[in-house]
C-alpha cells in the first residue's frame, strides 16, 4: 500500500537533527524555481493570490534557492510541513521504525518538488499544484508534471509488491496525478462531521484535512496493506460507515465538535 497527502502552506523551519534524502526530482525543482524567478513581484502576487508581503517573502525563497543545497538550508519534508493535514500525521512523534516504513510506503505531492518522501530535504517554498505557471511542458503545473508522478508512484508500487494507493491529499494536488497512467487501484477515504440539524453528516474542510493527515499516520503504525484494513481508523471520534461507503470510497463519520 502507497499512501499520498498534500503539502502545506505553512511551514516549521526548527532545526531537525534527521538524517535527509534528496527528492527524486530535485532537478525539475530547480528548473521550476528558474521560471518562477523571471515573475515580477505582481505576476506572482496574482499566481497564488499572496498579500504583498507574502509576494515578496516566496520571491526571496525562489532567489535564494540552491540546486545543490547544504544540509542546513533544507529540512525534511514530513516535519517541514506544518499545516492541518500535518497536525494530524504528528510526524515528529512517529518512532523510528514508522518512519522508516514510511519512508517506503508515504509520499507527499508537491506542485515545486513534484513526490516528496517523508525524509526528502527541501528548502523554503510555496508553489501550489494548482498555480498557472507557464513552463515549456504546458500552462500549468498539472502539464508540467504530466505522467510522472504516476510513473513514480507505479515504479515504487512496484518495488513494494504494492497494487493500492490510498489518497489522503485534496483535490487539488491529488489532480496532479494522471489516472490514466496510474496501475494502481486508488482508495479515497472521506471524512464527515455529523451536526444533527437534520442535514446529514457533511465535510468541514479543516476537520477533514487534519483528518486525512491521522489516517496516513494509521496507516503507517499499524501497516495497512488492504483497504479492509483502513476501517478500523478511529482517530478523533470518527467511526466507518459501511452503509454510506462505497467501493474505492470508505467513509467515516463522528459528531461534530463542540469543542
Amino acid at each position: 500500500m502507497l499512501v499520498v497527502i498534500s503539502p502545506a502552506k505553512r511551514l516549521d523551519w526548527a532545526q531537525q537533527d534527521v538524517a535527509m534524502t534528496q527528492p527524486a526530482f530535485q532537478d525539475d525543482a530547480a528548473r521550476l524555481v528558474k521560471t518562477a524567478r523571471n515573475l515580477t513581484l505582481g505576476n506572482l502576487k496574482g499566481l497564488m493570490s499572496l498579500s504583498d508581503d507574502l509576494a515578496r517573502l516566496n520571491r526571496d525563497r525562489f532567489a535564494a534557492f540552491e540546486t545543490a543545497p547544504q544540509a542546513d538550508s533544507t529540512r525534511p519534508a514530513a516535519l517541514a510541513f506544518a499545516g492541518d493535514t500535518y497536525q494530524g500525521l504528528q510526524a515528529a512523534s512517529l518512532d523510528h521504525d514508522d518512519v522508516i516504513w514510511a519512508q517506503e510506503h508515504l509520499r507527499i505531492l508537491s506542485g515545486l518538488y513534484g513526490l516528496l518522501r517523508p525524509l526528502d530535504a527541501i528548502q523554503p517554498y510555496r508553489l501550489e499544484m494548482g498555480s498557472r505557471l507557464k513552463t515549456r511542458r504546458g500552462a500549468n503545473l498539472y502539464e508540467y508534471w504530466r505522467n510522472d508522478l504516476s510513473k513514480a508512484l507505479n515504479s515504487q508500487a512496484e518495488k513494494l509488491g504494492a497494487d493500492l494507493l490510498v489518497n489522503c491529499a485534496s483535490q487539488e494536488y491529488f489532480g496532479a496525478v494522471a489516472p490514466k497512467a496510474l496501475k494502481l487501484k486508488v482508495v479515497t477515504p472521506a471524512f464527515l462531521e455529523d451536526k444533527d440539524d437534520g442535514k446529514g453528516p457533511r465535510v468541514v474542510s479543516f476537520f477533514a484535512k487534519k483528518a486525512r493527515g491521522a489516517m496516513a499516520r494509521y496507516i503507517i503504525q499499524n501497516r495497512c496493506v488492504s483497504q479492509l484494513d483502513l476501517q478500523g481508523f478511529q482517530h478523533g471520534g470518527y467511526i466507518f460507515k459501511e452503509n454510506m461507503s462505497s467501493e474505492g470510497k470508505p467513509v467515516f463519520v463522528r459528531p461534530y465538535p463542540t469543542a
